[in-house]
């Protein structure tokens, strides 16, 4: 869907069958990349929609990153600071209830309209009542449909007042304000896209109300996503006219376009290819460790999969050191708690090793001794590919049968967010900052109903747990950091005994680029992995 009209020079550059026919294909589509444009090569096929309101993936993580503003980021070189973003400052009441904002001056969105305290009510509004995945950030605070417009509301133009609903720790509640569905909308421009009553919901799956320091251009879904300088942008402008993200998924085809120079950046390199584009003169190498953690998910809706010992013993038929040393070294480290490391509460255990013989035992007591069979399904890139096979190859060992079911990451998401899954794999990254972000999702489920609104990873495996949901509301409203540390770790051991999650590994996210890239820098979350700051 084409945002805003393009200079013919640029369609004439990406435009045309046979074009589109060689983005798709991943082999080369320029000899030397613009000057003024930065070309990524991503697997960008788990995007699904570009509203702030319900984009939950990692690419429209950072996407929306680097093209909506927000009230505050996260710091990108600390991440257990807060920094401003449009708000210029902010206080909190002495009983803890009410954050006042006062916004900078002189803000602007990218369509040209004024960015008031206005927008950011509306912004509020719009994710509450929309009420998509993501909204549960928002609405843990006590936000309701009902409730919104007075807890969240602009009391002048450059002053945002937000109740919440308990006395948390204000570090928590910043945090939450860094997320995706924190970003601030042009409220004037999604109202000439309203049909029904929508909030401009269909208009904005693919465009873009924006003020960010860049701008969405164009989405094709599986091809490409363009971002743009916006030159109504407070800070300083990005020095980049564009950047291009194309969709390549192999990591092969990536690395022979950035060797040929016909894209800056790679993404998805897996190790193999990794270790070689070190070797090459023309390309440098970037990584860093991410709040982002694999996993594999069992649905408690299967009675084989709900039973205890049978969750117990697929955790024993996983290979971690084959998938450590083969098919994810220099991508990630084997890390089997959801805290990821560098975050408060982080609990180093790995206490699960291949153990055919124990997780035999297991199946045994379930009354599961010849085995049985389920499906997994798995987005068709790597390394979720190369270990869903790992696993299928040492369940096998115990007469357990997986059948591995391809898609691409919204077909396998729209599934798993329905609940009509077997087992899944794949990754989740932190929404914010905070131990709360994973506790949450991994830990709490306030309504296990299909019909439910709190659609945190437990409730997507039907994982009906209410005392451990009571132990993750106790550990938030703890305001002792040692004491409250203390308790994210309890529920990371709980889950390690009890779950229907498999953690695997925390990741480190690389990338190779050709050596004229400059500032290229990858954020501790998928959503401060800034490109407004690249040079070429």
């Amino acid at each position: 869907m084409l945002m805003t009209r393009m200079n013919p020079k640029f369609r004439m550059m990406l435009g045309g069958a046979a074009m589109s026919a060689i983005i798709m294909s991943g082999m080369p589509a320029f000899a030397e990349t613009p000057a003024d444009t930065l070309v990524e090569a991503w697997a960008i096929d788990d995007v699904i929609s570009l509203d702030p309101a319900e984009a939950f993936e990692l690419t429209t993580a950072e996407i929306n990153g680097n093209s909506y503003d927000k009230l505050v980021r996260l710091d990108v070189n600390d991440p257990s600071k807060i920094v401003a973003d449009i708000a210029e400052s902010w206080t909190v009441s002495d009983d803890g209830l009410t954050y006042t904002f006062k916004l900078k001056p002189g803000l602007q969105f990218a369509s040209g309209n004024p960015l008031t305290a206005e927008d950011v009510a509306y912004s509020f509004e719009r994710a509450i009542k929309l009420d998509k995945s993501p909204a549960f950030i928002l609405t843990q605070f006590g936000l309701t449909a009902d409730n919104v417009t007075e807890k969240a509301k602009a009391t002048d133009p450059l002053t945002f007042v937000f109740t919440v609903d308990q006395a948390y720790a204000p570090s928590f509640v910043l945090n939450c304000l860094t997320s995706t569905v924190g970003s601030v909308v042009d409220k004037k421009l999604i109202s000439e896209h309203i049909v029904n009553d929508d909030y401009g919901y269909a208009w904005l799956k693919t465009g873009y109300a924006g003020s960010g320091p860049m701008k969405i251009r164009d989405w094709r879904a599986n091809e490409i996503v363009v971002l743009e300088r916006n030159d109504n942008y407070y800070g300083t402008k990005a020095p980049l006219k564009r950047v291009i993200y194309r969709h390549v998924k192999e990591s092969a085809a990536q690395r022979l376009l950035l060797e040929k120079g016909d894209i800056d950046v790679a993404r998805n390199l897996e190790p193999n290819d990794f270790g070689q584009v070190k070797k090459n003169k023309d390309i440098v190498t970037v990584s860093a460790p991410k709040g982002t953690i694999y996993y594999i998910s069992l649905n408690q809706k299967n009675e084989n999969l709900a039973k205890p010992e049978v969750r117990q013993a697929l955790k024993y038929l996983i290979d971690y050191d084959a998938i450590g040393e083969q098919l994810i070294s220099g991508l990630g480290e084997i890390h089997q708690t959801f805290i990821p490391k560098n975050m408060l509460g982080e609990l180093d255990e790995n206490p699960f090793k291949l153990d055919v013989a124990k997780a035999k035992e297991l199946l045994e007591k379930a009354g599961l001794k010849d085995g049985f069979s389920f499906t997994m399904d798995t987005r068709n890139s790597q390394p979720v590919t190369g270990i869903a096979e790992s696993v299928q190859q040492t369940l096998a060992q115990a007469n357990i049968k997986m059948e591995i079911i391809p898609g691409d990451g919204k077909q396998t998401l729209t599934k798993y967010r329905a609940r009509t899954h077997d087992s899944y794999i794949g990754d989740w990254g932190v929404d914010y900052w905070d131990p709360n972000s994973n506790a949450e999702t991994f830990t709490s489920n306030s309504d296990n109903a299909d019909t439910g609104t709190n659609k945190t990873l437990a409730w997507r495996n039907s994982w009906d747990v209410p005392e451990l949901t009571k132990e993750t509301k106790a550990a938030l409203l703890e305001r002792d950091g040692a004491k409250r540390a203390a308790m994210y770790q309890n529920l990371q051991k709980k889950v390690l005994e009890t779950s229907p999650f498999i953690l695997i590994f925390q990741k480190t996210e690389v990338a190779g680029l050709r050596s004229n890239v400059k500032n290229f820098k990858l954020g501790p979350s998928t959503d401060t992995n800034y490109v407004f700051n690249v040079t070429k």
